[in-house]
């Protein structure tokens, strides 16, 4: 199961050629995080999350797959109308809907540019999507501790298939999280092998419980375990 899970990742990342693999126009970072709601299994959102790895910008994501309950009704609140992804940029007061006025936005606003990444279109992104059309798509039962729970972080960049594992299962579970991308050619690497210790993803850093990963194996293992519920179980609500 792990083979083919991970061989039917890669296949994804190949039908999309290459676009969310390297930093393509370093952006300024932003004083405060971009908030993006979306889901791993929309194709639209993964425009979005391969023009951050290409402009090597973090979020905080808000996972809303479908039939979730914890962020969906505040995107709906944020934004207006259920669709996604949705782009909350806390610097500016703007709020988008459409990952290419999205991807605009970022190149002008955060890029020091005008015009497009021309990362690869929808078609190719909707066939990736249907690659991985049994993970990453559907809310699972999850809960989260008593007293709240802090982001979980996850250094990872888009076209790596071993971090889409990880943040599919993230997603699955409406755990939400920053993103740090670090795509080749970023310059935030070298700050993160300080960091880790070593230039590998996904890496997953827990601040409820200090945990460290590497692996995606492993990161899908400890989500479980942390915060994985019984099917019978309600998901907790934020």
């Amino acid at each position: 199961m792990r083979a083919l899970d991970v061989a039917m990742s890669t296949l994804a990342s190949a039908l999309r050629a290459g676009a969310g693999r390297r930093v393509r126009s370093a952006a300024a970072q932003p004083a405060k995080l971009l908030e993006l709601y979306e889901f791993e299994g929309c194709p639209h959102c993964r425009r979005l999350r391969e023009a951050l790895s290409e402009l090597d910008l973090d979020a905080m994501v808000y996972p809303c797959p479908p039939g979730g309950t914890r962020f969906r009704p505040r995107a709906l609140e944020l934004g207006g109308r259920r669709r996604f992804p949705l782009l909350v940029d806390p610097n500016t007061g703007v709020t988008m809907y459409e990952s290419s006025d999205i991807v605009g936005y970022l190149v002008s606003t955060y890029g020091g540019r005008t015009g497009s990444l021309g990362t690869a279109g929808v078609v190719s992104s909707g066939f990736a999507s249907a690659v991985r059309a049994a993970w990453g798509r559907h809310a699972r039962p999850s809960r989260l501790p008593e007293n709240g729970v802090k982001p979980l972080e996850l250094w990872s960049f888009e076209a790596c298939p071993y971090c889409r594992i990880a943040r599919e299962r993230l997603c699955e579970l409406e755990l939400p999280y920053v993103l740090h991308n670090v795509a080749c050619a970023s310059d935030r690497r070298g700050g993160f092998v300080a960091r880790s210790g070593r230039m590998m993803v996904p890496y997953l850093v827990d601040p409820n419980t200090a945990a460290c990963l590497f692996e995606s194996d492993d990161i899908v293992r400890y989500l479980e375990d942390s915060y994985g519920a019984p099917a019978r179980e309600r998901p907790l609500e934020t």
